[in-house]
């Protein structure tokens, strides 16, 4: 009969050998922004430029138009009766119907004046367009213009992926990624991808997050329906592509491989 004699090590080895694996895995990664600032010194950085958003196909704008005459106001405003004598009178109306949508042609089909193209303006000079085109309708108008669904979208590695709409028409990178929850320890921050939809077709630009270069680049400012894309390392990416039972698998023969080497006497005496 024969009597198993377990050394200790055979029990410790294979323990400090895969929790050397588990750490030799996860190299160092530095997740500063803007590393390249001294600490030791102040910077005047000139700041990307913003420009107004320009309406585009697809956007969905509230129009509202304010007079001395309600019943002129009840018809440019779908329902909604408002005047500058300081009087407003609600009607219960679907707020869905308040926006205008600028078809696939930059049209869209306002009261009175049908269809009329403001593709291409920003909201400044669509404002200055409907105020001449009512000119004849009406006197000194107040026209407000908003974007009902300006928006981007940050996917990959952040914590909260998601389109999130920018009441504000106003927004950075930086920003956009702070609704997302920031980015996760596996995002390379040098390689941040920026997706936009132009006249020409879609423009994809990468960045480095983690540089001030960021903060006076053309693109720290974002556009409607902008698409930010983090990417993740790719010690993730291949983790993802493991099996977990593989892994488990592994480990279990490893462990015994280990044990039979350094027990081998020990064990069979």
């Amino acid at each position: 009969m024969l009597k198993y004699k377990i050394n200790k090590r055979a029990i410790i080895v294979p323990f400090i050998l895969v929790t050397i694996l588990m750490v030799s895995s996860c190299a160092k990664r530095n997740l500063t922004y803007f590393k390249d600032i001294s600490q030791e010194q102040d910077y005047q950085l000139k700041e990307g430029i913003y420009e107004q958003p320009k309406i585009v196909v697809g956007d969905l704008l509230d129009i509202k138009i304010s007079t001395l005459n309600p019943e002129s106001n009840l018809l440019f405003n779908y329902g909604i009766v408002s005047s500058d004598n300081g009087s407003d009178n609600q009607i219960i109306h679907d707020p869905i119907i308040e926006g205008y949508l600028v078809d696939s042609k930059g049209n869209i089909d306002f009261p009175t004046l049908g269809n009329i193209k403001l593709a291409g303006l920003t909201q400044e000079e669509a404002k200055q367009f409907l105020r001449n085109e009512l000119a004849s309708l009406v006197k000194d108008p107040k026209i407000e213009i908003r974007f009902l669904n300006f928006k981007v979208t940050v996917i990959g590695e952040v914590n909260r992926p998601s389109s999130f709409v920018v009441p504000t028409e106003r927004i950075t990178v930086l920003e956009a990624l702070g609704l997302a929850g920031d980015m996760t320890a596996y995002a390379l921050r040098e390689n941040v991808l920026l997706i936009r939809e132009t006249s020409e077709g879609k423009l994809i630009h990468r960045f480095d997050i983690g540089k001030k270069d960021i903060l006076s680049s053309p693109y720290y400012y974002l556009k409607q329906n902008d698409v930010i894309y983090v990417e993740a390392d790719k010690r993730k990416l291949n983790q993802a592509n493991v099996n977990p039972n593989t892994i488990a698998g592994l480990t279990i023969v490893s462990s015994l491989v280990v044990a039979l080497i350094f027990n081998f006497n020990d064990i069979f005496k």
